[in-house]
């Protein structure tokens, strides 16, 4: 990756974990689930209203590294209004960017997360948001997602 290229996509994830988007409890949400990330300590909430098939609202809250927090602002303003089927592949597309490096050709904020997939254990930090966003779509689980135990 070009000097230029990390330095931008470090910018990103700055940028999503200082000034987070879509961050609080959505007061409208009809589905809701938890993650819990134990090897870093990350904690997130997504709050999810479905309209049908589509997601017409979505937020996060939670504590945790930038890494997941940043993730999971992101992943909210990726998320908003598209379908379950849509969204499917979206977090499909940012698993194989954080597992493998392979970011798409065209310069996107998700291909901010490529460098993660060179810490195996921030892989669990970056997709927690995206675990409890799946988990939530699925009609939530009164159990934690946790990424020791969410099967993709």
């Amino acid at each position: 990756m070009s000097g230029d290229l990390s330095e931008l996509y470090q910018q990103v994830i700055l940028d999503h974990n200082k000034r987070p988007r879509n961050r609080g409890k959505l007061p409208t949400a009809n589905r809701v689930a938890h993650g819990d990330n134990p090897t870093c300590g990350d904690q997130c909430s997504v709050y999810l209203r479905l309209d049908g098939d589509r997601i017409a609202d979505l937020s996060f809250d939670g504590s945790g590294c930038a890494i997941s927090q940043a993730s999971a602002s992101l992943m909210t303003t990726l998320l908003k209004g598209k379908t379950v089927a849509e969204a499917q592949a979206l977090y499909d597309d940012f698993h194989r960017i954080v597992t493998t490096g392979t970011a798409p050709e065209e310069i996107s904020d998700i291909g901010a997360f490529a460098g993660v997939h060179a810490f195996p254990a921030r892989i669990k930090c970056a997709t927690l948001g995206w675990h409890a966003a799946m988990n939530a779509i699925k009609g939530g689980d009164p159990v934690p997602a946790t990424t020791e135990t969410h099967t993709d």
